[in-house]
């Protein structure tokens, strides 16, 4: 396979057939991101595409990811040829997901992402980060709410699941409550078929780390993070069922709940955890991991 440098997938293409079609990202400014750092945006060459998929269909997969970080913003035409020989070569694959900037939806109609889930995209991976403006500003995002919200509401209208990501930490001590309360409220207005909420992990080489150096940004504790989670779940009041989770290999605490149903009781374990403040119950640091 003709991997280039880090090829990242969500945690739920685990078991998927992955091709890299991109290498790095088209955005490749946010402050907390180390993946692409150095790297040059680029869409690799048809043939060597269509030779990794040759490859890898010599084993039976049922999900095929596209890599890297940007590949809904390829021309349509590109991608259906991609989707088309996938399919063609794999006659078990039932669904092949895509990672999907907010920009990268927006410039793609409702009709077109119809034909996207005709030809086998079923689901699309939009990292949110957080509902604060503010906050999406400083972290250098690319994009702000009301654009993220018309973004998820033409994925919905096409038929396309979609998947959300918001990370826990990311507005600071400062701004803790307010990133995870105007979080919480965008993800319910948006009600995603599925929403996770991550950690962030401070890595060097990204403007965050620096940041965190100098003493201009500190991360909350091991409960703060764990207060932000259940403010976001607090406020997240969704218009359909959303399987939401935090089970990714940086959080402190797996949770895993179908949302409006098992609100409750997930409010239910928070409030016990940040009650005992006992680490012993949270994952040991040294097993966690982006």
């Amino acid at each position: 396979m003709d991997y280039v440098g880090h090829v990242i997938r969500p945690p739920s293409e685990a078991y998927s057939m992955i091709i890299q079609v991109t290498v790095g990202c088209s955005h490749n400014m946010c402050t907390f991101c180390g993946t692409y750092k150095g790297q040059k945006f680029r869409i690799k060459d048809m043939a060597t595409i269509k030779r990794d998929i040759d490859e890898a269909s010599r084993y039976r997969f049922e999900r095929a990811f596209l890599a890297d970080g940007d590949v809904l913003i390829l021309p349509m035409e590109t991608i259906l040829e991609i989707v088309g020989y996938i399919k063609k070569k794999n006659r078990h694959i039932e669904r092949i997901g895509v990672y999907a900037n907010t920009k990268a939806i927006l410039k793609k109609s409702v009709a077109e992402l119809r034909r996207l889930r005709e030809a086998g995209i079923g689901i699309l991976y939009q990292g949110i980060e957080t509902g604060n403006k503010e906050i999406l500003r400083k972290i250098k995002k690319g994009a702000f709410p009301h654009r993220m919200k018309e973004a998820a509401a033409k994925v919905k209208e096409s038929g396309i699941l979609l998947s959300q990501t918001v990370l826990l930490g990311i507005g600071g001590v400062e701004m803790s409550r307010a990133h995870a309360e105007d979080t919480g409220r965008l993800l319910g207005e948006m009600s995603p078929d599925y929403a996770s909420a991550l950690t962030v992990m401070l890595l060097p080489n990204t403007e965050l780390y620096r940041d965190f150096q100098a003493g201009r940004f500190r991360l909350p504790d091991k409960f703060g993070l764990l207060e932000e989670l259940r403010i976001i779940v607090e406020n997240m009041d969704v218009k359909s069922k959303c399987l939401f989770t935090s089970n990714h290999a940086s959080n402190y605490l797996p949770l895993r709940a179908v949302l409006p149903d098992q609100k409750e009781e997930i409010l239910e374990l928070l409030d016990r955890v940040l009650k005992m403040r006992d680490e012993r119950l949270l994952k040991p640091e040294h097993m966690r991991a982006l």
